[in-house]
């Protein structure tokens, strides 16, 4: 019997990692340090990643709807990352307290001190003209979209 949630699977599986590998690589590889609002846009991946990785084990409609779930996750980071480009924009204000919360191991003061503060309405690096938020917003966008069409697809 074909599978027929497998691509839909495989996108919830791959998608939301290379999203969040590629936030870990522009930050611990590239050196830049992530805002408060970058670190909310992780969250909903990495429990997208863990609905899909978990469907891998459940069958029939369980598997369904973790899927559906995970789907709604990844529209979940989407909609942060329109918020964080809409306030690294200007278009609105953002939180108003926002820093990097990398602080390591060890001395939790001096590690404080060394962590670099990130402001989220600040754009560390774009390509043409779409900042990091901008592009997770585009990609976690047609990653849900595609998912959840493949997953509701009769």
């Amino acid at each position: 019997m074909v599978d027929r949630l497998r691509p839909a699977h495989l996108l919830l599986l791959l998608g939301p990692s290379a999203l969040l590998g590629g936030a870990f690589a522009f930050q611990h590889i590239g050196g830049l340090h992530p805002c408060e609002m970058c670190i909310w846009q992780r969250w909903p991946h990495a429990i997208a990643l863990s609905l899909a990785s978990l469907a891998l084990f459940v069958p029939g409609m369980g598997k369904r709807a973790l899927l559906v779930l995970a789907a709604l996750a990844e529209l979940v980071t989407a909609g942060i990352g329109v918020f964080h480009a809409g306030v690294e924009q200007r278009w609105w204000q953002g939180p108003t307290a926002c820093s990097a919360s990398d602080l390591g191991s060890g001395d939790f003061l001096s590690n404080v001190m060394a962590t670099p503060v990130v402001q989220c309405d600040q754009i560390a690096w774009s390509l043409a003209g779409i900042s990091m938020a901008g592009y997770n917003a585009i990609f976690s966008g047609l990653i849900a979209g595609v998912a959840l069409w493949l997953i509701l697809k009769r």
